[in-house]
Formats: C-alpha cells, sequence, structure tokens
C-alpha cells in the first residue's frame, strides 16, 4: 500500500508558508528599524551636504537652501568648541569607563562566590538604580551636589568645616562622570553575572582540588572566560561616552562651569535648535556617528587578535 501524499499545490502553500513565516515576524521591527533608523540617517546625510546661501541680485539677496558640498563637515571639524568638547568627553570618559567596567566585574565576581548571602537582594540592589531615568538620577544627584542643599555640606557645617562645591572646579568632571557610574554599574554588572553563570562548575571544582583559592580562581579562570562579556560592556561604555548629552544638559542650570558646547552632542544641539542651522548639526552628527562606528570596529579588531593570538 502507497502512502499518501500531498498534493504538488498543496506542499508548495505549505514551503512558501514555511519560507515566509521568519519575514512575516521581522516585519514589524523592519518598519519600525527602516521609519526610525534608516530614513533619519540619510536625511541627516542630505541635509549634511545642504546649506543656506544668499542668491539673487540686488542689495540684500534672498537666502536660500542650495548644495554646499563639504563646507559643513569642515565647519564642524574646524569649530573650536567641537575639539575642546572632545577634550572633555575624553577625561570624562577615562573616569567614567574603568570605574564602570571595574565596579561591575568587582560586583559581579563577588556574587558568584559560593555560599555568598543575600545575592537576590544585592543583585537588586545594585540593578535598580540602571531603571531610573537618567534626567530623574542627574536631578537626584545635582540637589546631592549643590551646596546649599547636600546633606554632605550641612554636616561639614555643623562640625565647623567648609561646604565643598563639587560642582565647580577640578571636581566637575568626577561628579558629572559619578552620575553616569551609578546608572550603568548594574546593567554590566547583570551581563558579567550571566556570563559567569555560564561556566560550567566542574572546571570550578578541579581548581578548587588542586589547592586554587577564590582569587585564584577568579583571576586565572572567570576573568579570561568572561573576556568577550568583558568587551561587549567595555564596547557599551564607550558608545554611552560618546554620546553624553543628558547629564550635562541637566546640570547646567546649577554651574557656570557647564557650557552650551560642554559636549559635542550639545554643540550639536545648540547649532540646530538655537543657531537654526541644521544643516551643520547634521554634518556634525553624522561625524559623530562615523568615529562612533570607527571606534568601535578598532576595539573589537584589537581584542580579537588579542584573543586569537592568546588561543
Amino acid at each position: 500500500m502507497s502512502a499518501v501524499t500531498d498534493p504538488p499545490s498543496l506542499a508548495y502553500r505549505r514551503a512558501r508558508r514555511r519560507w515566509a513565516a521568519p519575514y512575516l515576524f521581522l516585519l514589524p521591527a523592519g518598519v519600525l528599524f527602516i521609519a526610525f533608523l534608516a530614513i533619519p540617517i540619510c536625511y541627516a546625510l542630505y541635509l549634511s551636504f545642504r546649506g543656506m546661501r544668499m542668491a539673487g541680485g540686488g542689495p540684500f539677496g534672498v537666502r536660500q537652501e542650495t548644495w554646499v558640498g563639504l563646507d559643513n563637515y569642515v565647519a564642524a571639524f574646524t569649530a573650536p568648541e567641537l575639539l575642546a568638547g572632545l577634550g572633555r568627553l575624553a577625561i570624562y570618559g577615562i573616569i567614567a569607563v574603568p570605574l564602570t567596567l571595574g565596579l561591575a566585574l568587582t560586583f559581579a565576581l563577588l556574587l558568584d562566590l559560593p555560599r555568598v548571602r543575600g545575592a537576590r537582594f544585592a543583585r537588586t540592589a545594585i540593578f535598580i538604580p540602571y531603571a531610573v531615568p537618567g534626567v530623574v538620577a542627574t536631578l537626584l544627584w545635582g540637589f546631592l551636589y549643590l551646596p546649599s542643599t547636600s546633606p554632605g555640606n550641612w554636616i561639614l557645617e555643623r562640625v565647623g568645616l567648609d561646604g565643598v562645591d563639587v560642582l565647580h572646579g577640578g571636581m566637575l568632571f568626577p561628579a558629572v562622570a559619578n552620575i553616569a557610574v551609578w546608572g550603568g554599574v548594574g546593567f554590566n554588572m547583570i551581563i558579567l553575572y550571566t556570563s559567569l553563570r555560564g561556566i560550567p562548575a566542574d572546571v570550578y571544582e578541579a581548581a578548587r582540588l588542586d589547592g586554587a583559592s577564590e582569587w585564584d580562581i577568579a583571576y586565572r579562570i572567570k576573568i579570561p572566560l568572561v573576556a568577550p562579556a568583558l568587551v561587549l560592556t567595555g564596547l557599551f561604555a564607550l558608545i554611552g561616552t560618546l554620546q553624553v548629552y543628558g547629564e550635562p544638559t541637566t546640570l547646567r542650570p546649577m554651574t557656570s562651569e557647564i557650557s552650551q558646547t560642554w559636549v559635542p552632542l550639545m554643540m550639536i544641539y545648540r547649532d540646530a535648535f538655537t543657531r537654526d542651522n541644521l544643516s551643520l548639526a547634521a554634518a556634525s552628527s553624522v561625524a559623530l556617528a562615523l568615529g562612533t562606528l570607527v571606534v568601535s570596529v578598532i576595539l573589537l579588531r584589537l581584542t580579537q587578535k588579542r584573543s586569537f593570538g592568546e588561543s
């Protein structure tokens, strides 16, 4: 007795449905990607090559939008505010990135210790700051920084000491970076802790049988095995540093040390919405995005070469 088979047309329709199913699931994400990422990027590229120029005869002329080529990019790269903002960004990143990754790795290693108490509560407590919106967190820390509302200064004054204004002078960069560290440690800690939990327990047991201490296990086994997760968190921290905007903008009314162009994104906002120069702002945005992409690719290539060389 021969097996019953589907007609060719029915089999074709089923195969077509199986082929189309993944694309139907990806369709909403694809539409959102095109509408809110691809089209804005293309429009920013278009604007970056345009500009307002005087046209027409007569003593006054008429301002018209026209093709200006690379003039906006030349103006963006030669702007002294951009170079100064990149310098401040570098100082901010030197403080924020190592502290964020170091604290996240430390907390992840401590929570991964055997028989640690209160691990669930500690994980939640460390992660909660990440759930606080950036503007809200900056306002909270801003009131803690202001001499008139700082509880630390209140305590110092009660014991006869002078208060400290951390929003001025050399304390400004650590104060701004502290907000990002406070909010970013929990997210990176979860990534590293998840990576640690994926390491087989047999590896630790074999190391303990060989007489390795918990420090040796952490330094010689755990950290090397979570190196890919460290690279990922480092990349996230680097991209976040290049996109700093909310913290200094929110703190700006509280101090005269933060200018309107303190970081590149603040300069872009000023050009776009204060000076109404969308073309220059678009060119600066494209340049910053390309710089972020280049730095990310270089970081990934360097870490990949190092991992391949060690293997």
